[in-house]
């Protein structure tokens, strides 16, 4: 069976690839999840985070976005002894800031979907061989001005895919379909 070109032999990836990647979703606690999850890829194939998901899971009290908000020193330094997640300081303090943010736009638009959809009017985006559009651009840029951090388009358009906004299948994927 042919699948993106970025998907490798291990089953773990294939699974994503096949039932999670570029499916939409709507729910906020998965599109915190994924969100939280891309902002420790950064730097790192999407396989090291997919491997440790489960520990990330474990360590940020089930992706609960009320409990992260209020991570305190003592919970930061446990994450920072925590080898089987990530332990990039910047990137723990970064998800702590943006779990508060992401809380305020929640709060200020229902839901963090109904926020994305100022951007997107609920339509998918056809298009491979990209690691950046106009929409990743744009939702960065007000993420950013809003004091997120890891936010930068290439950030934002894996995020985007990942939650299926961007659809992006490699034509030779079994999964391809361009509307």
């Amino acid at each position: 069976m042919d699948r993106c070109s970025w998907v490798s032999d291990d089953p773990l990836y294939q699974e994503y690839h096949d039932h999670e990647w570029g499916k939409p979703v709507y729910d906020d606690q998965k599109l915190y999840e994924m969100f939280l999850l891309e902002t420790f890829q950064a730097g790192l194939s999407w396989i090291t985070i997919l491997k440790k998901r489960e520990s990330f899971k474990i360590a940020f009290d089930n992706f609960d976005v009320e409990k992260i908000c209020n991570y305190n020193d003592e919970k930061i330094h446990e994450l920072l002894k925590n080898e089987k997640i990530i332990r990039n300081k910047l990137k723990i303090n970064a998800t702590i800031n943006n779990s508060k943010i992401f809380k305020k736009i929640q709060n200020e638009y229902g839901t963090f979907h109904n926020y994305l959809k100022t951007f997107t009017n609920d339509v998918i985006i056809y298009e491979i061989d990209k690691t950046t559009n106009q929409l990743s651009d744009d939702l960065s840029k007000d993420l950013q001005k809003r004091g997120m951090k890891f936010v930068g388009s290439t950030i934002i358009y894996s995020y985007l895919q990942a939650i299926g906004i961007i659809y992006s299948h490699d034509k030779e994927c079994f999964m391809y379909k361009n509307n």
